[in-house]
């Protein structure tokens, strides 16, 4: 149901709805050349999905409660409370190949629906599940990798003006309770049964 919840959402909230905004917003500069990790967002969440689909369904399994508890709260509050922000630069200083990049993600991405900051939680979901994998937790380059990567968007939600802080902080909020539940207090409920040698 997300997508096209989320659709129905892109579609009616255009104009009128509240507006996500503090002063530390406006000191943030615009720097382009973070539209690269920010487009890396969509491989790496659909790269870490599959691969725990085929490698470890326990862990695919905890991804997805993650993945689906805040993409749910996302639509809820955002149903709830229409919001959006006014932080898009409307002259550039500068003319490259990131810039035409960046006009490129507004025409294609509406600066509504944004909290909080689905590129935000989503990549905490990956980095989360990574540290946690049994099969990854030796791995250091890509324990690296993807800690560096998810960085990086995060940081890229801000610095292209796609997000407030707040939607920031708010990702980070809410994905405290859903590791909480997902990564704590499941697994302790589900008793461990011992191999039994017949």
């Amino acid at each position: 149901i997300y997508c096209p919840w989320f659709y129905y959402l892109e579609q009616t909230v255009t104009k009128h709805f509240h507006v996500i905004h503090t002063a530390i917003d406006d000191k943030i500069p615009f720097v382009e050349y973070f539209i690269i990790p920010y487009y890396l967002w969509f491989p790496l969440v659909a790269a870490a999905v599959l691969y725990f689909f085929f490698k470890d369904k326990d862990e695919f399994y905890k991804i997805m409660k993650f993945l689906i508890i805040g993409m749910t709260i996302f639509l809820i509050f955002s149903t709830i409370y229409p919001n959006g922000q006014t932080l898009r630069p409307t002259v550039f200083e500068r003319d490259n190949i990131f810039v035409e990049l960046v006009k490129g993600l507004y025409k294609v991405d509406t600066p509504t629906n944004i909290f909080p900051s689905i590129h935000v939680y989503n990549s905490l979901a990956v980095y989360i599940a990574v540290r946690n994998s049994k099969h990854l937790k030796e791995k250091k380059w890509i324990q690296f990798g993807t800690w560096f990567l998810t960085t990086s968007i995060i940081l890229a939600t801000v610095f292209l003006k796609q997000h407030s802080i707040l939607d920031m902080i708010g990702a980070f909020l809410i994905a405290c309770p859903a590791y909480g539940f997902v990564y704590v207090v499941e697994p302790k409920a589900v008793p461990v049964l011992e191999k039994v040698h017949v």
